[in-house]
């Protein structure tokens, strides 16, 4: 997987606004059955290990150390789950996310597109020493570390483009490189730079959302 975006990325962006539109008004929800919730962890060590489900939140987390998910693949170390979707659909951590302190060079959330596309992911949430960024440009939020927030990412693959939530509130759109299928993922997958030695997130009551 990538670890930032192209150089076409990004254009048109829109940041820090203070949109109180309810992010998921005009949508429909989708609840994921619990086996729709594949975990993808380092392939040397028990998947119970780098991440936990227990009392309806899920604990994901690696070293810097790690192997990757599989034999077959070169890329950093994850402990994620992937829910494939397509259209115009929105993920919603609503209860939501968490990263505590120390946590760094890690992606907590991306749109990865489908296998044979010239980009492979659309959108990327990196966290660098507690603030929430668009891969390691744009700041979407700044206080991160400590606290449950609501996420919500919505992504129209019609329209090419991306919008992000944090708390309610609009944070952060671009346009994007056009897909025709993508998967949303979650949990903790490391990154190039100012990795911490360990890097955990955790989510609860993750939802989708399709709009027709």
């Amino acid at each position: 997987m990538a670890s930032s975006p192209a150089a076409s990325r990004g254009h048109g962006q829109v940041r820090g606004s203070r949109w109180q539109r309810e992010p998921t008004a005009g949508f429909q929800k989708v609840q994921p059955a619990d086996g729709d919730f594949q975990v993808q962890s380092p392939y040397n060590v028990p998947e119970s290990q780098r991440f936990q489900y227990r009392n309806g939140v899920r604990t994901f987390w690696v070293h810097r150390n790690d192997k990757p998910f599989n034999t077959a693949t070169h890329t950093n170390p994850r402990s994620e789950v992937r829910l494939r979707s397509s259209g115009v659909w929105q993920f919603e951590g609503y209860g939501y996310g968490y990263v505590p302190s120390g946590t760094s060079g890690v992606s907590v959330m991306q749109i990865h597109n489908e296998e044979d596309a010239a980009h492979s992911t659309v959108l990327m949430l990196h966290v660098y020493d507690g603030v929430l960024r668009f891969y390691s440009g744009a700041a979407v939020e700044p206080n991160i570390y400590d606290r449950w927030f609501r996420l919500n990412v919505t992504h129209d693959v019609g329209a090419s483009t991306v919008t992000v939530y944090v708390d309610g509130e609009h944070k952060f759109g671009t346009t994007v490189t056009p897909s025709e299928s993508y998967y949303f993922k979650f949990g903790v997958y490391m990154q190039h730079h100012d990795q911490s030695s360990c890097m955990e997130s955790r989510w609860t009551n993750v939802t989708l959302y399709t709009k027709h």
